[in-house]
């Protein structure tokens, strides 16, 4: 059994292409959505309209939440950017997607921690950035979730954490469409993969354990970068050309 994790997608479609290119060659048995799919100042509705193809297990992440219930004159840039731009049948597709998925009693599959979409869960913010938190800190964010492997987005950096005292692992791939980000909840700080590459993972269970890889992959982020810079969101085209947000201002 094969399974492609992938997350925030952030309306980039041409990552998103890139992914689906390495998905025909992966061939895996199940493809799996942990949100964000949409917002963000590129592609929505184009993203949107593949997605709605591929009938993938969906997490709804914050940001889809976001685009669902909130008025537009409260909604963020980001958020307001794809509102706008979105069709009907894409908003309805968006309403599909699920707070949770629990794919078996092995996986369980949420956007943030088990409860909460707009929290991390495999970074831990401490001054500018994330850091990977201590376990304590993970188990106190679980609140009792049990399933053995737990896939989860939201922070854009990929993780793979295995618990000590319960064995359970923790996998997030990545983020497909943004690899670095600026945000001030629960305080200023930004989120930085490093690189510009879009991002997924893949878990193969062999008899029993399961095996992790990342994918990394080239496409053309000097077009995303652009498409973000001439929409008016410059501190989204640096993360997109490069992988890293900037200084702090």
């Amino acid at each position: 059994m094969k399974i492609a994790v992938i997350s925030d997608i952030h309306g980039n479609v041409l990552a998103l292409e890139a992914v689906l290119t390495d998905l025909k060659l992966e061939a895996p048995d199940l493809v799996v959505n942990l949100g964000d799919c949409v917002s963000g100042p590129l592609w929505p509705e184009e993203t949107a309209a593949i997605l709605r193809q591929t009938n993938w297990p969906t997490v709804r992440g914050n940001h889809d939440r976001f685009l669902l219930d909130d008025p537009f004159d409260t909604m963020g840039p980001t958020d307001a950017f794809a509102a706008e731009r979105l069709s009907q049948q894409s908003m309805d597709w968006l309403r599909t997607t699920q707070p949770t998925i629990r794919l078996d009693e092995d996986i369980f599959l949420c956007h943030g921690t088990p409860e909460n979409d707009d929290r991390y869960l495999t970074e831990k913010v401490e001054g500018p950035k994330g850091h990977l938190p201590d376990e304590d800190t993970l188990a106190r964010e679980l609140n009792g979730e049990t399933s053995p492997v737990i896939c989860c987005g939201h922070t854009h950096i990929p993780r793979l954490i295995r618990l000590q005292e319960t064995g359970q692992i923790l996998l997030n791939p990545g983020s497909v469409g943004l690899p670095s980000y600026q945000d001030d909840h629960p305080q200023r700080h930004v989120m930085e993969a490093g690189s510009p590459h879009a991002r997924y993972a893949l878990m193969t269970n062999n008899n029993g354990a399961w095996n992790f890889q990342q994918k990394i992959l080239s496409y053309d982020w000097d077009a995303a970068s652009r498409a973000a810079q001439e929409n008016g969101r410059p501190g989204w085209a640096r993360a997109l050309k490069h992988g890293f947000y900037g200084p702090l201002s």
